[in-house]
């Protein structure tokens, strides 16, 4: 028989019923029925945590002191890094300048001619100088793929490789394009195009045989590109490229800026005492964590280590993050990198919701409300419809793991920081975003 939420003249009865209807047993109940029970999520690892921010506690927490893999939830503790330390706007380049040469130091920058922004500061400033350019990359201590990251993704544009003088987002973009052509019997073929942006003098090696689709793999190791064509009248492959510390990036420069470049040792470097800056932080961290940009994370964490210990290293800087600012964290994480990448990372909810509060205390709503997806936007497009305004989150997504954090107001005005955290699913994806959000909605409505 189904207890209602009424009172009565028995005092004993009342407790039992004032328990049953309490927030923390609603929020059960519907964990239950829409998260824990459902098909495809029984035999998976769950970790919730619902916190209300207005009365600062705990609502609900279910297996929240476990440790789960966060996949692209990582990236929350990458943003208050970056909140925290970079100021208004990110360091496009340090350099030091003599009577006939500029000495460049990197500065990590992933915004360097990537095509998300057309206003590139940095390169107008190196086109416009008649001065030699010199590089030295003596702040780079760090490798370019990281700790724990699949190694046989290296072909996958979002995992492109870390460097200190990032271009074009160390990915080159191909296209495939088929035209009607006319040969010389008279009659229309299709003719395949593929070009490369930014154009590359790396070799390229074509595959005879043409298949269905338009592929580009290049060489573990090298620059070197296979390319099978297919049937597609027009499709674009991102392909990262091996950076070669800043060497494949000063090749990349000389064809677009047409000038000679130099490469020196860090010993016969010049002090870099003069920064000059590209972008807004908040436009990058936007795009950060609406795309869920990997590279743009690793940098942004990489950009963190320069200000603070001046010099590129990620196990630095977040031993020297977890030692200062993240010091009163309720469980240490085993945080690895800046993006989510690494299946090695390991956090429980409820590091993800000190984060989230700690952010919330400190600065404005709105902004976070523009950096973060909201519903029906970035990664949660197509989810939240009718909650726009109301939920603002970062997605994770790995193979198996699934993960969803941030800012609920429901619709009583109730202010909520949630984290959900999925691992070792044997359903699809959009079967558990569907049951979070199914979870979510009801928060919305009921509390």
């Amino acid at each position: 028989m189904r207890s209602t939420c009424i009172k009565t003249g028995l005092p004993a009865l009342y407790v039992l019923l004032l328990f049953s209807c309490s927030p923390a047993r609603q929020i059960s109940r519907s964990a239950q029925s829409t998260l824990l029970d459902k098909p495809g999520l029984k035999e998976a690892h769950i970790g919730i945590s619902i916190f209300d921010a207005d009365k600062a506690t705990f609502l609900y927490n279910y297996q929240a002191e476990k440790y789960f893999v966060p996949a692209s939830n990582a990236k929350l503790f990458t943003l208050y890094a970056a909140l925290h330390y970079l100021g208004d706007s990110l360091p496009g380049i340090r350099y030091a300048e003599t009577p006939d040469s500029i000495y460049l130091l990197p500065a990590g920058d992933p915004t360097f001619l990537h095509p998300d922004f057309m206003h590139q500061p940095v390169f107008d400033w190196l086109k416009k100088t008649h001065k030699e350019l010199v590089i030295s990359d003596g702040n780079w201590q760090e490798k370019q793929l990281g700790f724990g990251w699949s190694w046989d993704d290296y072909n996958s544009g979002y995992m492109a490789e870390r460097s200190s003088l990032p271009v074009y987002g160390n990915v080159i973009k191909w296209t495939q394009v088929i035209e009607k052509t006319e040969n010389p019997e008279g009659k229309m073929v299709d003719d395949a195009f593929v070009y490369s942006e930014p154009e590359v003098s790396w070799k390229l090696q074509f595959n005879p045989v043409k298949g269905n689709n338009f592929i580009v793999v290049r060489d573990q190791h090298d620059n070197i590109f296979h390319v099978t064509e297919g049937k597609e009248i027009l499709r674009t492959i991102e392909v990262p490229f091996v950076t070669n510390g800043v060497l494949s990036a000063i090749d990349l420069l000389r064809d677009t800026l047409q000038k000679s470049i130099i490469y020196i040792p860090q010993n016969k470097s010049r002090q870099a005492d003069h920064i000059l800056y590209s972008q807004p932080l908040d436009s990058m961290l936007y795009r950060m964590m609406h795309r869920s940009d990997n590279l743009y994370a690793e940098q942004t964490l990489l950009m963190v280590s320069q200000k603070v210990l001046g010099v590129m290293n990620t196990e630095h800087i977040i031993d020297s993050l977890m030692k200062k600012d993240l010091a009163g964290i309720n469980q240490l994480p085993n945080w690895v990198d800046g993006s989510g990448l690494s299946r090695y990372n390991l956090f429980t909810p409820r590091n993800f919701i000190w984060v989230l509060q700690a952010m919330q205390k400190e600065y404005p709503t709105t902004r976070l409300e523009l950096i973060l997806s909201g519903a029906n936007k970035g990664t949660l497009a197509g989810y939240y419809k009718g909650l726009e305004g109301a939920i603002f989150a970062k997605t994770g997504t790995l193979s198996g793991q699934v993960a969803l954090s941030g800012y609920l107001k429901t619709k009583n005005g109730k202010r909520l920081i949630f984290s959900i955290l999925v691992n070792n699913h044997q359903t699809s994806t959009t079967t558990v975003r569907r049951s979070i959000e199914n979870f979510l909605v009801g928060l919305y409505n009921k509390y």
